[in-house]
């Protein structure tokens, strides 16, 4: 989920959430923080281990795993300095299965990030070729920033030369299906529209309205993507301007 601020989040009830989700995972993004900004609950919420990649700029991106199983190894970035900087990757090895926390920069504030989303997105598949050759099972959960069609977005036809929306954006995500990756939301619910929404602009009444975008994914090997058996996005409290995608896999 993006917390936008960790701290924002934990002033709303995230981790007293995250306690009675009963999740054995939970992926989070947009941190906003660096190391000693974390209190030990938020470091580790009860009957979890919490692992982070931070930013280098104070307040700004970042990306942690909370696993209730100490993880064999973790891994933080894609080996990209200026990418890495930013604190976008996040992977946990967990027995045969990994898990990765990631975080697509937004291209919405200038001309200049959506270059920098483009410039990362070209790397990225890069770094997902390479996953899918090592022959593990891989959960992607993050952020990712686009919403891949119509179904995806309630207002589709105003937003088709915006960021998040762009034809260069939708036909990435396109090509990472077609090579082998599966959006797990969708392949569970192939119709489902306004109910699988998980984030909601702060203009207007955009939340209130239900005016929102499906732009957090899971998306994951076809093995792991096939052992799920139920979604939902949790709207029963608002912890940002996101809310999470809770997924059920039986793996």
């Amino acid at each position: 989920m993006n917390l936008n601020g960790i701290r924002s989040a934990a002033d709303k009830g995230f981790f007293d959430w995250m306690q009675t989700s009963g999740a054995d995972v939970v992926c989070v993004q947009e941190l906003k923080a660096q190391a000693g900004d974390l209190a030990d609950a938020m470091r580790s919420p009860a009957g979890y281990q919490g692992f982070f990649h931070y930013a280098d700029k104070k307040g700004y991106s970042g990306v942690g795993i909370y696993s209730r199983r100490p993880p064999d190894r973790v891994t933080e970035g894609i080996g990209h300095p200026g990418f890495d900087a930013e604190g976008r990757f996040i992977r946990a090895d967990l027995g045969g299965l990994s898990v990765v926390s990631l975080y697509v920069p937004s291209g919405s504030s200038s001309p200049e990030r959506q270059a920098a989303k483009f410039a990362f997105l070209e790397e990225f598949m890069t770094v997902m070729d390479a996953l899918r050759q090592e022959g593990r099972q891989f959960i992607i959960c993050g952020d990712w920033n686009i919403a891949h069609c119509p179904i995806d977005l309630k207002n589709w036809k105003g937003n088709l030369k915006h960021s998040g929306f762009l034809p260069e954006e939708r036909e990435w995500l396109t090509r990472l299906y077609a090579s082998g990756w599966v959006d797990v939301y969708r392949a569970l619910y192939p119709e489902a529209g306004e109910e699988g929404y998980t984030w909601w602009s702060h203009r207007g009444q955009a939340y209130a309205k239900n005016v929102g975008w499906r732009i957090d994914l899971q998306v994951a090997t076809p093995e792991a993507a096939a052992s799920a058996r139920y979604a939902q996005v949790y709207k029963g409290q608002k912890f940002s301007d996101h809310a999470p995608l809770c997924i059920d896999y039986e793996f």
